[in-house]
């Protein structure tokens, strides 16, 4: 037990002993350092609790010519981090101000710490409360970065007092300057060569072309967005340029060679990381090309066969002709759609935060606007399918009457009789009655009525002779199906009368109902007829009825009956 108890006396008195030595080294100097070193860096003693250290203040950066060495985060002897990389500071301007050539840089171990060792001299310690064990630091790599850090530092400060190596670093920049100048000077040259012959030789080409596409590309200013690209690579190539003539001028002098050192190898560092992130795309970006290219496969499969559905090549019971065009874009749009979900976790950072706030935002929006967007859309889908209006047909819904235009996804047009157009929401649509009057045009007829009211006492078989013949004279009237006259009401001081007519261009109905009117008017007034709807303030002398002998009376005929059964 006595044994014991004395080599654990020895083990104390060791420990005291160096911690009383660097405490000395720390607070007075000690040794040849201290003579010419003020307070400052404090080396590690044989317990950094008995140095008081502790973490209570922000990490400082060890800064020696502009150049990073270590970062501290431990407060010594009630020196926090900011202190501590300043004396240090003040001991290297010391340490050097005399020195001619390079000072070699050391570390050692040296109870629980590690100190840095210039030319021989403790400067500065590392203790591990100064590494970050979160980031996966160790104390002997801190170190080892520091002292090569350090070695670097030192090798520059002797560099800047040796004006030979400073004149090198003259020359070099104006040799690159002169360089970047010329480059530049030939960037420029090019861009506004290809600035102006580009965009002159398409134009050409353009000129050469004819129809509808040559229109589409000169309305587009496709020439104009030559210049804007050729314009946006020449300012990329000024950039680069600029960019690296900065970063060699930086290199080329002591103090800022951190600096260009920094621009460097940010620039290799985005093309190594972009270089790097490309080759490990290709696997995922190779199928999702394949993707794409399966689906392109299975549109244009669907576009033959709705394209020959559509030319009636072939008879497709359930697929009517009407409804072949945009079926077939709505299925060429759910090809993609479903190919594109597929692909999409196969591209090129698909899963970054960048691409998941985009899904997220666009979803969003999507969200946000969509029960409009998507009510219009199936009100045109059930428009289309319902197959109740086509481009050319002449309709009325609600009060506006014209041809329809179109009939896209979300809205209707359609242009009046006075070369309005009229933009109709498809939902709008839906929910109005709409009158197709082109539909049975071409097969039955569509009729268009006109009424006139006339007296008890002309016969009604001149009012219908005169009717009919008032259509026979119109132009713009079909004689099949033949024009019809119907009794439509007995009012209590007139008949109503209604003729029926249908038209060769249901779209023209405001023309030829005019020409219509007109020869009305004039057939009633050849045969002396008044259209005149009278109203009685007591019973006429004589009674007011048509004599047998009037029943035919000119332009009726005797053997017509009093109307056709068929039809309106």
């Amino acid at each position: 037990m006595r044994g014991v108890h004395r080599a654990s006396t020895r083990v104390g008195f060791m420990r005291m002993t160096a911690v009383v030595v660097f405490m000395s080294l720390t607070m007075i100097g000690g040794s040849a350092v201290a003579q010419q070193t003020p307070p400052g860096a404090q080396p590690p003693a044989g317990s950094t609790q008995d140095l008081g250290v502790r973490i209570d203040a922000p990490p400082a950066v060890l800064k020696y010519h502009n150049r990073p060495i270590t970062t501290f985060r431990a407060t010594i002897l009630a020196r926090p981090p900011a202190e501590r990389a300043a004396a240090i500071v003040r001991r290297l301007d010391l340490l050097l101000e005399h020195a001619a050539s390079g000072m070699p840089v050391t570390t050692r171990s040296l109870n629980g710490a590690t100190a840095i060792v210039v030319d021989g001299r403790d400067i500065f310690a590392i203790v591990p409360e100064d590494v970050d064990t979160l980031a996966g630091e160790t104390e002997s790599q801190r170190a080892t970065e520091a002292a090569q850090r350090l070695q670097q530092a030192i090798e520059e400060t002797i560099e800047m007092r040796t004006p030979a190596r400073i004149l090198v670093g003259v020359e070099r920049s104006v040799g690159a300057t002169l360089l970047f100048a010329v480059l530049m000077m030939f960037v420029f040259r090019i861009y506004r060569i290809l600035a102006v012959r580009l965009p002159t030789r398409a134009e050409q080409q353009v000129f050469k072309m004819a129809g509808e596409t040559a229109r589409l590309i000169t309305a587009s200013r496709v020439t104009d967005l030559l210049r804007h690209v050729v314009t946006v690579l020449a300012f990329a190539m000024g950039v680069l340029l600029t960019y690296n003539w900065l970063a060699f001028v930086f290199r080329s002098f002591p103090y800022t060679r951190p600096w260009g050192e920094s621009l460097r190898a940010f620039l290799i560092g985005r093309f190594t990381f972009f270089g790097e992130k490309i080759v490990q795309a290709i696997p995922d970006l190779f199928t999702a090309v394949l993707i794409l290219v399966i689906t392109r496969f299975f549109v244009r499969i669907s576009n033959s066969f709705f394209l020959a559905a559509e030319r009636a090549a072939i008879d497709v019971p359930w697929l009517h002709q009407d409804i072949a065009q945009p079926t077939r874009r709505i299925v060429a749009t759910m090809l993609w759609l479903g190919g594109i979900v597929v692909a999409y976790p196969y591209l090129p950072g698909s899963d970054s935060d960048a691409f998941k706030g985009a899904s997220v935002f666009i979803g969003l929006v999507i969200s946000l606007g969509s029960s409009s967007v998507v009510n219009q859309m199936m009100s045109g889908l059930t428009i289309t399918y319902s197959r109740a209006l086509r481009r050319g047909d002449f309709v009325r819904i609600g009060e506006t009457e014209g041809i329809v235009l179109s009939v896209g996804p979300l809205s209707s047009k359609i242009k009046t009789a006075r070369g309005e157009e009229v933009t109709i929401p498809n939902a709008v649509v839906v929910s109005h009655i709409t009158t197709n009057y082109s539909k049975y045009d071409k097969a039955d007829g569509v009729f268009f009525g006109t009424s006139i009211t006339i007296g008890y006492d002309v016969p009604w078989r001149q009012v219908r002779a005169l009717l009919l013949l008032a259509a026979e004279r119109t132009d713009g009237v079909r004689p099949q199906p033949p024009p019809r006259v119907r009794q439509s009401a007995l009012h209590d001081s007139y008949v109503e009368y209604i003729l029926l007519v249908a038209l060769v261009q249901p779209s023209d109905r405001i023309a030829v109902m005019d020409r219509l009117h007109a020869n009305i008017l004039d057939a009633f007034n050849e045969y002396d007829v008044q259209i005149t709807s009278p109203n009685y303030e007591g019973d006429p002398e004589a009674p007011k009825t048509v004599p047998r002998s009037r029943w035919f009376a000119a332009p009726a005929v005797a053997d017509v009956k009093s109307s056709d059964t068929a039809g309106v």
